[in-house]
């Protein structure tokens, strides 16, 4: 076999081609930040992803040869953009297994998507006294917006314990719900330790008892098959930037018939149907949330990182996740005087760890002297690490480009940072 005939070098953005089920190796070639970095060893794609040459192909040649504003102009250009635009709300309708288009909301990223819904449905259905319930392991994004809304009208937030395991306990969720829990507001997978949420469960529970669910994706969209209607969600979020696609653009799915019952959160452009002195009158959603310029170009970024997904196969992409995360977590426990946190009964995508007589952010730099990039902190989960009776963790986290040989580089790393500290 030639060369040029090898799927080995054929990289995956050139169009079908034959190759082996799933090859970091090969998907590794999509991605440009690797060929002008070759010694990193990437392990932070929790914090964010890094991105195949075909999205920053699309951003670039859309602002290029496409771009206009969108839904104002009739002329061509302008309807060109609008088509691309609301094809990508369609891509990602597709991605979610949304039942309409309508329930797909452009925003920032899934921090703005969990604002809105506070400050519109929770604003608007939320009332002193009722409950929201969250968890142990949210991220700081699920638990500040729900603060924010506790201030201002008086709802009471309540907390769910984690488990033994680094799960989440569900007899204690089940037990905590109540008469007043109006919404549950969970992570699908922790941003800090990995745990899966049994979200089966806590969507029927919850359900059970007449609460709304709002389930943060962000660590989830990017490593497993989402299905929004089969999960029975009322509202999820994700971000463009941890799924392979640009900053600054996001999604937050919601039923249909809670959008239309939500009053606008922002007003300005393109959110009306008519405005006078006295009154406006509003589009129906999802472009009643959409107020102003939205980012365009970002939308059809995240269009095509969506499908640059797919075509590599989201169980696929799971399936190669748990292999890696299983190898790391089997490596690092190998170790001595290295804890690994707990990442509950299924853990995906997220190591966090610490080494004794290392403090995370000094580990971290050695690691980055040895090329290894992490990430060291409270991953914006601090009750999370006052929990685990922590300041901080190194936190190694897998995207699909990398393979075992990145986890080979971090054990050798972290054991030369073990070397420094016992001289």
């Amino acid at each position: 076999m030639s060369k040029d005939s090898d799927p080995r070098t054929t990289s995956l953005i050139d169009g079908p081609v034959s190759r082996p089920p799933f090859d970091s190796r090969l998907i590794k070639q999509d991605f440009p930040i690797f060929r002008n970095n070759p010694d990193v060893v990437f392990l932070d794609t929790a914090a964010s992803a890094q991105k195949p040459q075909i999205v920053i192909d699309a951003v670039s040649n859309f602002y290029a040869r496409d771009y206009a504003n969108v839904h104002r102009g009739v002329y061509g250009l302008s309807q060109r953009a609008t088509d691309r635009f609301e094809a990508a709300r369609e891509t990602v309708r597709r991605f979610l297994n949304a039942r309409s288009g309508n329930e797909i909301v452009f925003v920032r990223g899934a921090t703005e998507g969990i604002n809105l819904v506070a400050q519109s449905w929770g604003l608007s259905q939320l009332k002193a006294g009722d409950e929201v319930l969250l968890t142990e392991l949210e991220h700081h994004s699920n638990i500040v917006p729900w603060q924010l809304l506790r201030d201002r009208i008086g709802i009471k937030l309540v907390v769910a314990p984690m488990d033994a395991t680094g799960g989440l306990d569900l007899a204690r969720f089940e037990e905590l719900l109540s008469p007043r829990t109006r919404l549950v507001a969970i992570t699908h997978v922790a941003n800090a330790v990995g745990a899966v949420m049994p979200l089966d469960a806590v969507i029927r529970l919850a359900h059970e008892r007449g609460a709304r669910v709002l389930v943060d994706g962000c660590q989830a969209a990017p490593r497993m098959p989402v299905d929004v209607r089969a999960l029975d969600a009322d509202f999820y979020v994700f971000s463009g930037h941890k799924t392979y696609g640009p900053s600054g653009i996001g999604v937050l799915y919601g039923k249909e018939e809670l959008l239309k019952a939500m009053p606008p959160w922002q007003g300005g452009g393109d959110m009306i149907l008519s405005v006078t002195f006295e009154e406006a009158v509003y589009q129906e959603p999802p472009h009643r949330f959409e107020a102003g310029t939205p980012d365009i170009t970002g939308a059809h970024g995240l269009a095509v990182a969506l499908d640059y997904m797919e075509r590599l196969g989201r169980e696929q992409i799971l399936a190669h996740e748990e292999r890696l995360t299983e190898y790391g977590a089997r490596r690092l426990a190998e170790l001595d005087d290295v804890r690994v946190m707990g990442g509950g009964n299924r853990r995906l995508g997220v190591l966090s760890f610490e080494v004794e007589g290392v403090h995370a952010h000094d580990l971290a730099t050695i690691l980055d002297h040895h090329n290894v990039a992490v990430r060291a902190g409270h991953h914006c989960a601090q009750p999370l690490m006052d929990r685990l009776g922590v300041a901080a963790t190194a936190r190694a986290s897998f995207g699909v480009y990398n393979d075992e040989t990145d986890i080979d580089a971090l054990i050798v790393a972290v054991k030369a940072a073990q070397e420094l500290f016992r001289r």
